[in-house]
């Protein structure tokens, strides 16, 4: 089993306030993970040093989970303000999964929400559910947020098919400034030819977490699963140099392996353009800077 890292980025203004945008495989969270008090408490601490915050296989079938986390997280921050936007419930099987992006509604608003649905042949397992976010107090204003979690057998194909959602909502929305961000399982044999991958071999896709990064939490395991890569130049400027970051939480709380395993994976940030200060974000090294061919 796999354990993976918080990665996050600041996106950042003029005035140096930056906004934390964050992705998290939280492993099969659904009721039995929420029952467990500990991992709660560790999910609000690192949740709640993001101001939007992917969370990926959320598995909520009666959509109480959710709810549940953000009350608590509500709790801890005095201003009552995080708030979450989910995806249906997708997959091919039985077996489903949602994204949720969770929110600080006084630093970002949701202006759209589009579940993209491929044409033709099978594209992916779970398809991207696609956010348009207005920040007004940011030197972008706008920007899109593509999740995905691509399936590790398919991961090649549902990588290079991302590049097609791009153009997607390129045309849908008129925007430039696109982020995609999630569990790429990019790294570690999954990926056996990078020069099928559209996003690598076409300018203008910046892949912020390196393939020298390790987004797994196992000390045996160093692959660069979780990715964020970012399109359009102004947005692209707009994230504060080297802030795209792969978040160890596991040596920050000081929990050992086994206890993240019973528990939660680890997440990644990036900074952009934003409107406030964040709590220092301790991260492991080898998350900064591009990867080959950007």
């Amino acid at each position: 089993m796999r354990v993976f890292l918080l990665l996050c980025a600041l996106l950042c203004a003029p005035s140096s306030l930056c906004l934390r945008i964050c992705s998290f495989n939280v492993q099969t969270f659904g009721k039995a993970k929420a029952a467990k008090e500990e991992v709660m408490e560790a999910l609000v601490k690192i949740v709640s040093r993001c101001d939007i915050c992917l969370l990926m296989e959320v598995r909520d079938c009666k959509g109480k989970v959710v709810p549940q986390f953000i009350s608590l997280l509500n709790r801890q921050d005095r201003q009552g303000l995080y708030t979450h936007v989910a995806s249906e419930r997708l997959g091919p099987s039985s077996y489903k999964e949602q994204y949720v992006f969770v929110y600080r509604s006084d630093k970002v608003q949701i202006l759209a929400v589009h579940q993209y649905k491929a044409q033709g042949s099978h594209t992916f397992h779970r398809e991207p559910t696609i956010v348009l976010f207005s920040a007004p107090d940011t030197e972008v204003k706008e920007f899109a947020l593509i999740p995905q979690h691509t399936c590790p057998g398919a991961a090649e194909w549902e990588v290079d098919q991302l590049y097609e959602v791009v153009q997607f909502v390129r045309g849908l929305w008129n925007t430039e400034n696109i982020m995609i961000l999630g569990d790429l399982n990019a790294g570690c044999g999954y990926i056996r030819s990078w020069g099928r991958i559209r996003l690598r071999t076409q300018p203008g896709f910046h892949w912020l977490i390196g393939d020298g990064a390790d987004t797994t939490v196992s000390r045996s395991t160093s692959c660069p699963y979780d990715r964020i890569i970012v399109h359009g130049a102004a947005f692209y400027r707009a994230i504060a140099p080297r802030s795209a970051k792969v978040f160890d939480f596991s040596r920050a709380f000081g929990l050992t392996e086994q206890e993240v395993r019973n528990g939660a994976l680890c997440p990644s940030y990036v900074s952009g353009p934003g409107t406030g200060s964040q709590r220092p974000f301790p991260s492991r090294g080898g998350g900064d800077g591009e990867a080959e061919g950007t």
